[in-house]
C-alpha cells in the first residue's frame, strides 16, 4: 500500500449499523476535513484525469460533486454535475436505472457535453455500479466519449466492477482503495 493510500484509508471512519443494521458505512467526512488528505485525494484523482486524456469531469450526486469539482479545477478541465431527476433547470438528458428495490433516474444538461469531449466520471464509492453505469450511458447518449471512471473506494464484495466492465467498453476503472 502506498503512503497516499494509507493516508486516505486512515481518514475514513467506519460507522456500524448505518444507515440500517448490518451495514458498515464508510464515512469520508474525516478525510474531507483533513487538508493534507483531501489534497492528496484531489491530486491522485487529477492525475487520473490527465492520464486518461479527459477533457471534462462528471461528478455523481452528491459526494461526486465534492470530489469531482476540485479535481476538475486541479486538472484544468470542465466539471459537469450529474443529478437526480428534477434538480437541473433547462433541457436535460435523463437515464433510468434499476435499484435493488425499484428504480431511479439521473440527469445531465444536454448542452454541457459534446462529441469532442472525453469524460472521466468521479464518485466516492463504487458499490453495485448502477448509478455509474447509468452515467456512462448518459455520457454516450450526449455524444461524448467515456474516458473512464475513478473512485475513492471500491466495495469489492458488491461486484460493481464486473457489472461496469461491459458499459466501460475498455475504458479504465480506477479505484484508489479497494475494501
Amino acid at each position: 500500500m502506498t503512503d497516499v493510500q494509507e493516508l486516505l484509508l486512515s481518514r475514513i471512519r467506519d460507522v456500524a449499523d448505518y444507515p440500517e443494521p448490518g451495514v458498515m458505512f464508510k464515512d469520508i467526512t474525516p478525510l474531507l476535513a483533513d487538508p493534507a488528505a483531501f489534497t492528496a485525494l484531489t491530486d491522485a484523482l487529477a492525475e487520473i484525469v490527465v492520464c486518461t486524456g479527459a477533457t471534462k469531469v462528471v461528478g455523481l450526486e452528491a459526494r461526486g460533486f465534492i470530489l469531482g469539482a476540485p479535481v476538475a479545477v486541479r486538472a484544468g478541465v470542465g466539471f459537469i454535475p450529474v443529478r437526480k431527476a428534477g434538480k437541473l433547470p433547462g433541457a436535460t438528458l435523463s437515464q433510468t436505472y434499476d435499484l435493488e428495490y425499484g428504480s431511479a433516474e439521473i440527469e445531465v444538461h444536454a448542452e454541457d457535453l459534446n462529441a469532442g469531449d472525453r469524460v472521466l466520471v468521479i464518485d466516492d464509492v463504487l458499490a453495485t455500479g448502477g448509478t455509474a453505469e447509468a452515467s456512462l450511458q448518459l455520457i454516450r447518449r450526449a455524444g461524448a466519449q467515456v474516458a473512464g471512471l475513478a473512485v475513492l473506494m471500491e466495495l469489492g464484495f458488491l461486484a460493481g466492477r464486473a457489472r461496469l466492465e461491459p458499459a466501460l467498453d475498455g475504458a479504465p476503472l480506477e479505484a484508489l482503495l479497494v475494501v
